[in-house]
């Protein structure tokens, strides 16, 4: 049962992150994820993008489009096969991952202990 129990409380401290991440960002952790894997790559396709977050294809969907509003991301066609979608970092979206860099949000202790 002990394992379990200290899943749980990674669990509730990685809830806890994502609550105070969204009240000071205005992101979701998958949305912050997101820019962090287009900043490294600086451009995916949607199937990689979900890859990379370890999502559903329709979940990723869901977060492109959100960060796509925000205006931190922007749709790039692709070069050999015009069908293709690419997806990059727009200037803001720079400027917001910048911000995630210096991230002075306090980390939980269940999760200071893994990190």
């Amino acid at each position: 049962m002990e394992p379990f129990c200290k899943i749980r409380d990674v669990y509730r401290a990685i809830a806890e992150f994502e609550t105070r991440f969204e009240k000071r960002y205005g992101l979701c952790l998958n949305e912050g994820s997101l820019l962090c894997a287009l900043h490294n790559a600086s451009c995916l396709s949607s199937g990689d993008i979900a890859k990379q977050l370890g999502l559903t294809q329709s979940n990723a969907s869901k977060v492109i489009r959100s960060v796509e509003k925000k205006g931190l991301v922007q749709r790039i066609l692709g070069n050999e096969d015009k069908r293709q979608m690419y997806f990059s970092l727009t200037d803001e979206g720079e400027r917001c991952l910048e911000k995630l860099q210096c991230c002075d949000i306090e980390i939980p202790g269940a999760l200071k202990r893994l990190i």
